[in-house]
């Protein structure tokens, strides 16, 4: 078995290569349950596989999106290019089933707070709303938008670079010491296709560097 060779897929070559096995390699990837206004003050969520942490200081959160066949932008993305702002609302497994609905292809201006019955809270600092049952919730304000791809390249793909400008998290949800308890949270993660996973168990392993302020981690 020591001399069997791993297959290769090139990236350029349709027939062979499956975004879906890109999607299962890198994972399990955070969710980003996203709410947002128009610039009426209509609210939407939606979540979003392609999100992530950027930076903790200056605390940055990315998520990126492509272009959808039957409008110029997601509505998430239509509604942080006019307003400047969204909000990031942590997916815990009692909420899985709420997530999954949001992601329904409902025309735009539809609230999906107020259609799928999910109760919305207000934010201090933003205009969008968060979801109230959520254990944590961060107030972000856009920093830079990125676009690439397109034309032979296939679909644009839009970058939102935000940073967190206030947090929100649920009694219950903080240890003693003042860090956040991610397991009593249990967030839900993507993973390939269909597939998802939510976090039950964790371990820790002795770090090999030390940092110059502990207390950021």
């Amino acid at each position: 078995m020591a001399n069997v060779q791993p297959l290769f897929f090139d990236p350029k070559d349709s027939a062979s290569f499956k975004r879906g096995i890109f999607n299962a390699i890198v994972a399990p990837r955070p969710i980003g349950w996203l709410s947002t206004v128009d610039e009426h003050g209509k609210s939407n969520l939606a979540p979003f596989s392609y999100f992530n942490i950027v930076s903790n200081l200056p605390p940055i959160l990315m998520f990126s999106c492509n272009t959808p066949e039957d409008r110029p932008a997601k509505d998430t993305l239509a509604n942080v290019r006019k307003t400047g702002e969204f909000v990031f609302n942590l997916v815990a497994a009692s909420q899985l089933e709420a997530m999954n609905d949001t992601s329904s292809p409902v025309p735009y201006g539809v609230d999906e707070f107020e259609h799928f019955g999910i109760e919305k809270a207000p934010c201090r600092v933003v205009a969008a709303p968060r979801v109230a049952a959520s254990p944590c919730s961060l107030e972000c304000r856009v920093i830079k938008v990125i676009s690439f791809g397109g034309g032979d390249l296939g679909p644009e793909t839009n970058v939102t670079f935000g940073e967190v400008v206030g947090m929100h998290i649920a009694p219950g949800y903080l240890h003693e010491d003042g860090h956040f308890d991610t397991l009593a949270a249990r967030p839900v993660s993507r993973l390939g296709g269909a597939e998802y996973a939510v976090t039950q168990e964790s371990f820790e392993l002795t770090r090999k560097f030390k940092r110059a302020n502990e207390a950021t981690y």
